[in-house]
């Protein structure tokens, strides 16, 4: 792969299905950033940033007092978001290219951190952790929106391709491996770094065809069908199938979906570090 990819791409079409998820999934990142303090003035770092949808909405809630430092390891995002920026004229957010996994944090503490889909994808969500206590200052607080039972994506009625689909997701996400199912992982290794759980909510909605949720699975149907088959992990006649399958549940507005389930988590550090062992 190039440019540091992800197992779901870096290119003009995932930038713009990630728009679309953002779009989605905004109010409940709001409500999480509040229900954790998030305010004018604080210094919020974007663990996994993207092309910066996230960021710039944080942006927004700090304001000119505060500043977001959106890290991201690849650099086509990395652009993309600078030149959001730049059209924009946002000026308290910058863009580090950053492999969370390689590469040394951040110097300066932070207030907040945000990670949101990410640990799915790494190598190792203890180092992805430890990121994070490297750059919250004590007393500061950590989010998190990840995957914790990502087979609960389910239909009603039943499609038994797409069913087959998802579970070729969550295998492709393992094999290149992540784990789609990483969240219970999280408090742990929060807990084991001095932090506090102070919230823990699983999110999961039942939708309808139209429904911005249900946009947001069906353009990740679109576009990964596309990215399994670049991959080899798939051919085109399954492929083309699942698809078609897809598209007669979402032309009847009967058809119910649940959406696969995250957990949102918000620790706080604590105002001393732990005594080492």
């Amino acid at each position: 792969m190039t440019d540091r990819e992800y197992i779901l791409g870096t290119r003009e079409q995932e930038t713009l299905r990630l728009g679309i998820q953002h779009d989605a999934w905004a109010p409940m990142a709001r409500q999480c950033w509040k229900r954790a303090g998030v305010a004018a003035g604080d210094r919020v770092i974007d663990l996994g940033a993207g092309p910066g949808f996230a960021a710039f909405d944080l942006a927004e809630l700090v304001g000119e007092s505060g500043h977001v430092t959106a890290i991201e390891r690849s650099a086509r995002f990395v652009k993309a978001g600078q030149a959001i920026a730049r059209g924009r004229g946002v000026r308290n957010v910058d863009f580090i290219e950053m492999d969370l996994m390689t590469d040394a944090a951040p110097a300066g503490l932070y207030d907040a951190s945000w990670c949101r889909w990410v640990a799915s994808f790494v190598e190792s969500p203890a180092a992805l952790v430890d990121t994070v206590a490297a750059t919250v200052r004590p007393g500061g607080v950590s989010m998190f929106h990840e995957y914790v039972d990502y087979a609960s994506w389910r239909f009603s009625p039943s499609l038994p391709h797409v069913e087959e689909y998802i579970a070729r997701v969550m295998q492709n996400w393992r094999d290149a491996g992540g784990e789609p199912d990483v969240a219970t992982s999280i408090p742990p290794l929060l807990m084991e770094r001095g932090f506090t759980i102070e919230h823990a909510e699983p999110r999961a909605f039942c939708v309808r065809p139209g429904d911005r949720l249900w946009t947001w699975i069906s353009t990740f149907i679109d576009s990964n069908l596309g990215r399994l088959v670049e991959l080899n992990v798939c051919d085109t006649s399954w492929a083309r199938t699942v698809r078609q399958e897809f598209l007669v549940a979402e032309s009847d507005p009967s058809t119910l979906m649940i959406t696969p389930m995250v957990l949102e988590i918000i620790a706080r550090r604590a105002q001393t570090p732990p005594l080492s062992s």
